[in-house]
């Protein structure tokens, strides 16, 4: 008898306010999962409950919620009690004394809540999609993200290490991980929140937190060493495994923590964002300094400590590549594996992977885990809107042979990827050799800041000859140095700054298509790799539909449309050469 979980992790209430998703588990493996962003088309999805996602994992087996065994919540509101006091100090010193009060008795209410009826919300969003509501179980939130990085590295043994802004009282957390499961061996409590204090550093440069932290990993190699700035930065924190942020992080949100920085430095936040003055970059470049530095000495502190050398990693700040980088190069750590849904739309994986034993849950080798539409289905929609079109007969040779005559190219094949990068499914592609290619994606695609850098995809089979160290990296979630006799083939995806790339290496058996046309392209050109950005615009979700993709392809500065096997041209497709590159200054 076939059994299903559904996990799901909704954005409402006790249960955080960005990044809903939901995950199918067949027999205890997972199956489907989707971002409820990629459905809503709103960026994070914040404040909603996962309707959509939810209803398109039951569309994948065609079950009703009654079919489900059970259902699975990555939070157990109950621990929020751990951080009450921290909770009843926030509240006391929110300023005016009618807000003193209205902010405790919300804070009555939310610990009621999570004491009393914690799924109550749940139960009552769940009982608009079906009669019956099957039984319900909260479970940690950051023990599923470290579920989600171990439990599928295919490690024996590892150090676990799960780090983001918080979860229920707890913000970074060191965990012994064996075929036993998990056991936590240091909790950092919030408001000690290293993603905190990064997000502090991301609202301070004008960004957004939980959306820009990617952006200020990219403005840092642009700064420098700066000893005045980084003796203020630091007189504010204290950095390695024994880390403090408190000063700036102790109130929830980041008005306090800006409000700090401002003090300190005795300047105002960035209000222009996307354009910085080199003394911005500078503390671009030392926040992410000192964030490399305090996880290194936690990993390197307790992989000694628990007699490993193995890393699995998740939650929000796993995100960031460089820093990933620096973990993957100590001498301390062999191998890491990183989840690719490290941020909390990972928790619903993590969830339904906390339920089995380690050993019992498949090695992580795909994210390809969304819908898929087949050659009928985008037929009738090319038909239906009156599109010209034509089918190639070997459209990874097609595509390959437009990417080297300096297309931009749509590429739309597959199931959806389940996680913040693009891997191949729903990609923009580029020639990797030209600054020209990259800026002309920034300028007329992706519409964004013209200093921010591409990624490449790359043969598998290619990682030695191009990367310092290389090695198969499949998720685009680690950075590394670029061999210098090749830098010249990958002008489009190195940062402009230090020469690095966040790559992802491809085999057939992960996504044989995809593998073809970057063959083909080697065949074209010599070059193994193509620059790969994700199918979206700027501020938009990756295109999840075909009309989804044909509306980005009309609206943005594309050539080449490929969906499957169908292919569409802009009969005025123009190669553009665009100018100079522009710094972020």
């Amino acid at each position: 008898m076939t059994e299903y979980t559904l996990s799901f992790k909704p954005a409402i209430g006790l249960y955080g306010q960005h990044d809903p998703s939901a995950a199918l588990f067949e027999n205890g493996r997972l199956v489907y999962g989707i971002e409820e962003e990629r459905l809503t088309r709103e960026k994070h999805a914040v404040d909603t409950f996962p309707e959509r996602a939810i209803q398109s994992c039951l569309d994948y087996r065609d079950l009703a919620l009654s079919d489900v065994e059970r259902v699975l919540l990555p939070y157990d509101p109950s621990l929020r009690s751990k951080a009450l006091s921290h909770y009843v100090r926030d509240a006391l010193r929110v300023d005016g004394a009618v807000s003193k009060v209205q902010a405790v008795e919300n804070l009555l209410k939310t610990q009621a809540e999570s004491r009393f009826f914690p799924t109550r919300r749940v139960e009552s969003r769940l009982a608009a999609l079906g009669d019956d509501v099957p039984p319900i179980e909260t479970l940690p939130h950051h023990e599923c993200h470290a579920a989600s990085a171990f439990h599928p590295s295919g490690f024996d043994e590892a150090l676990a290490l799960t780090v983001d802004a918080k979860g229920e009282y707890d913000a970074t957390v060191v965990w012994h991980a064996d075929a036993d499961g998990l056991e936590r061996v240091r909790t950092y409590e919030h408001p000690n929140s290293l993603g905190l204090f990064f997000g502090i550093v991301t609202e301070f440069l004008g960004y957004r937190m939980f959306n820009g932290e990617g952006k200020v990993m990219g403005l840092a190699p642009y700064g420098e060493e700066n000893p005045a700035l980084e003796r203020t930065l630091r007189s504010l924190v204290d950095t390695g495994a024994n880390y403090d942020v408190t000063e700036l992080t102790r109130r929830w949100g980041t008005g306090y923590g800006v409000g700090r920085l401002e003090e300190a430095f005795g300047r105002s936040r960035n209000e222009t964002p996307g354009e910085f003055t080199q003394w911005e970059q500078d503390l671009a470049y030392t926040a992410q300094k000192l964030l490399e530095e305090t996880v290194l000495d936690v990993v390197e502190t307790y992989t000694a400590a628990l007699d490993t050398s193995n890393l699995a990693l998740a939650g929000g700040v796993a995100l960031n590549c460089k820093l990933n980088k620096r973990l993957r190069e100590s001498d301390a750590v062999d191998d890491v594996f990183a989840q690719p849904v490290a941020h909390d739309a990972g928790l619903a994986v993590g969830a339904g992977m906390l339920e089995r034993r380690p050993d019992q849950v498949d090695d992580f080798e795909t994210v390809y885990y969304g819908p898929s539409y087949d050659a009928e289905e985008i037929r009738d929609v090319l038909e239906t809107n009156k599109i010209t079109y034509h089918e190639a007969d070997d459209v990874e040779r097609y595509t390959a042979e437009r990417l080297a005559d300096g297309a931009l190219v749509g590429w739309f094949d597959g199931r959806l990827e389940l996680g913040p990068r693009a891997l191949g499914n729903r990609s923009i592609l580029a020639d990797p050799r030209t600054v020209e290619s990259r800026d002309r994606v920034n300028r007329f695609v992706k519409h964004r800041e013209e200093w921010r850098p591409f990624a490449p995809s790359m043969l598998e089979s290619a990682a030695d000859e191009y990367l310092v160290d290389g090695e198969p990296a499949p998720y685009m979630i680690t950075a590394f140095d670029v061999e210098p006799e090749k830098r010249d083939d990958l002008r489009a995806v190195l940062h402009p700054a230090d020469d690095s790339t966040r790559p992802q290496t491809v085999n057939e058996a992960q996504n044989p298509r995809y593998h073809g046309m970057i063959s083909a392209f080697e065949d074209v050109t010599g070059v193994p790799v193509v620059l790969n950005t994700s199918f979206n615009d700027h501020a938009e979700p990756i295109v999840t539909t075909p009309t989804e993709a044909l509306k980005d392809f009309f609206g943005m500065g594309l050539d080449t449309l490929v969906l499957r096997d169908f292919v569409v041209e802009k009969a005025d497709a123009v190669v553009e050469k665009a100018g100079p590159p522009v710094s972020p200054v």
